[in-house]
Order: structure tokens, then C-alpha cells, then sequence
């Protein structure tokens, strides 16, 4: 059963969040202890919940902060950044950082199931929503499927839709894993963000219809504005319930997985 100060608490601190800013500091764990009158099990199940729901980042040694809004994007292998943002009423936009050909080197070779040195187009760019830095990726093509795409308009156009239409490729299927990372002094200059901050970190390699792989795709998200919904088709079999799986990555470098079904349970410290 919940208790009544648990709610008190909990609405409390929800009423701080809203009247206040992203970044703004909240009152400490003792403070809230000793203004509302209750336990420091209480009280940390109450942050708990928040910082497990994207509304409060508890950064160790530091305090209890109001988090900035996240972008809950889901992972689907076939839609692009562009089309994801379009999704969620956000303005997508590109800035190219390097864009050039390449010879496979022997671990690229692996990952697209090719030869070495076979030509590649590399392609570095910095996402961005509503003006904002949200991701940097690194995606390697396959040149002999679109051997000009370098001639095409990249910063403002999509590249999954560049493949489909102008190319007639068939993006079939796409492999993705997930980890996470601290950011390094790169990442955190292109992304805005001040170190030491967590990134949510993806690696896909997408396969056309004949199960040939065009592309290797890593995208580094900044982990305070981003957060990842995969559904979770196996499980939703078994039980019959509609379950996803939520990816987190708070700025004191924890990553929390969660489900839909029930509280969250796993943690990672990295």
C-alpha cells in the first residue's frame, strides 16, 4: 500500500519540477527527508521512480537535478533520423562533418560481409532537432549500390529515402545493438555537452531484400535528451502482453533498462 507522505512527497517534488528549468538543482535527499517528514527509504524510492521516469538526473556526489526533456524515439531499423524526428513533430536537420571514399579496412570488410578494400562511402554527420546537437553518426555504404551518392544533397535530404527513390534499393532488414558510453572530450564538443555526460550509443548494419548488407551506421546519442524504445516482439508472444524495453542513460553514467510491464529492475554502472 502507498502511503500518504509518500504521495505527499512524490507530488511535491513533481510541483518543484514543473515550476522550475532543466539543470535547475533540487533540494538533497536529507533536506527532503527532514522538510516532509519521512524515511530515507521513502525518499529515495520517491527520486527513484522520477530519475527512473526522465524527470530528475541524480548525479553522484553532486545532488538531484531537474532533467531536460527526452525524445522517446523508437528503434526501427528502416526509419531514418529524419523520418523519426518528422514523426514527433520535431524539425530535423544535418550538418556534414566529413564525407569521402574509402577502402574497407579488414573489420569493416567483416561487419558488411565483404572484401577488403572494397570502396566504401563514409559519411560523418551531426543530427540535429530544432537546432539543437542530438547525435553524431558515422554510417559506411557500400559504394557499388550507390556509387554517386556523394553528388547528392546529404544535409537536407534523407539518406534512407536517397537509397529508396533515387537508387531503387530495398531496405529490407536491420541489425541493432545498443550500449553506453561516457562521452569523450570529441563527442562532448560537437554534442554541447559539459563531461562528464552519458551517451546512448547504437550500431546497425541494414541488409537489403537479398540479404546483402549496404550499410554500417554508429550513432552516438547525447543520453540527457534521448531515450530508446524497442519493442520486444518475442516476449509480447509469449505473454500476450504489450511489452517494450526502455534504454536510459543517466548524466552520472548509470543506464537503466526497463519494460513496460513492470518497474524497472536492471542496472549498469559504467
Amino acid at each position: 500500500m502507498v502511503s500518504k507522505r509518500y504521495l505527499d512527497l512524490k507530488n511535491a517534488l513533481i510541483d518543484l519540477i514543473e515550476r522550475g528549468q532543466p539543470g535547475d538543482q533540487l533540494p538533497s535527499q536529507r533536506d527532503l527527508c527532514e522538510r516532509y517528514a519521512v524515511s530515507h527509504m521513502t525518499t529515495r524510492r520517491a527520486i527513484n521512480e522520477l530519475t527512473q521516469a526522465g524527470r530528475i538526473d541524480a548525479v553522484a556526489g553532486k545532488g538531484l537535478y531537474i532533467a531536460s526533456p527526452k525524445q522517446q524515439a523508437e528503434s526501427d531499423p528502416l526509419i531514418g533520423f529524419q523520418e523519426d524526428m518528422a514523426q514527433r513533430g520535431l524539425r530535423a536537420s544535418s550538418r556534414i562533418l566529413n564525407a569521402e571514399r574509402i577502402s574497407a579496412s579488414p573489420q569493416l570488410a567483416a561487419t558488411l560481409a565483404t572484401d577488403v578494400d572494397e570502396p566504401l562511402i563514409r559519411l560523418r554527420r551531426l543530427r540535429l532537432t530544432n537546432d539543437q546537437p542530438m547525435a553524431i553518426q558515422d554510417s559506411y555504404l557500400v559504394a557499388l549500390f550507390c556509387p554517386d551518392l556523394l553528388t547528392h544533397d546529404l544535409e537536407r535530404g534523407s539518406l534512407f529515402q536517397t537509397l529508396r527513390t533515387v537508387y531503387g534499393l530495398n531496405l529490407a532488414s536491420g541489425v541493432t545493438t545498443v550500449e553506453a558510453l561516457i562521452a569523450t572530450k570529441a563527442d562532448a564538443d560537437l554534442l554541447g555537452l559539459s563531461r562528464p555526460a552519458a551517451l546512448l550509443v547504437t550500431e546497425q548494419i541494414t541488409y537489403l531484400a537479398d540479404g546483402r548488407a549496404i550499410e554500417f551506421v554508429r550513432s552516438v546519442y547525447r543520453a540527457d535528451r534521448y531515450r530508446l524504445r524497442m519493442p520486444n516482439a518475442s516476449l509480447r508472444g509469449m505473454t500476450g502482453l504489450e511489452m517494450s524495453v526502455w534504454i536510459d542513460a543517466r548524466a552520472d553514467g548509470v543506464v537503466t533498462v526497463s519494460t513496460s510491464a513492470y518497474t524497472p529492475t536492471v542496472e549498469h554502472q559504467l
